[in-house]
């Protein structure tokens, strides 16, 4: 099954995620959703926010960029999502995916979790 990294190369974090993954053996398809071309949709937060156990979007939303991008504390769940999808950096990071399960790495030792 494979290892999914939602990544941000220019992220301190994120980089030390990959190394920390790579260090253990595993060498994961990392998608590097700040990029246009892999941007996650609407419908795949979602999907990670069901692999995390059915959390709340807010779970894994970079709040001092939510709000200076605007996005209220009395957002619903499909505001959320919606900025989320359009504005990238709103995304925490890294996240780690496989199978049916997904984790926000912070710290990164959580990345190891659903190995």
């Amino acid at each position: 099954m494979t290892y999914i990294l939602i990544h941000n190369p220019g992220c301190g974090s994120s980089k030390k995620g990959l190394e920390l993954l790579e260090a253990n053996g595993v060498k994961p398809t990392v998608r590097k959703y700040m990029s246009a071309a892999e941007r996650l949709s609407v419908e795949e937060l979602k999907d990670i926010a069901q692999k995390m156990g059915g959390v709340s979007p807010r779970e894994f939303l970079r709040d001092k960029d939510a709000e200076a991008a605007g996005l209220s504390e009395t957002a619903s769940d499909a505001e959320v999502y919606t900025a989320m999808a359009e504005n990238p950096k709103l995304i925490q990071r890294p996240i780690g995916l496989k199978g049916k399960k997904a984790v926000l790495g912070r710290p990164n030792s959580r990345l190891l979790e659903i190995l």
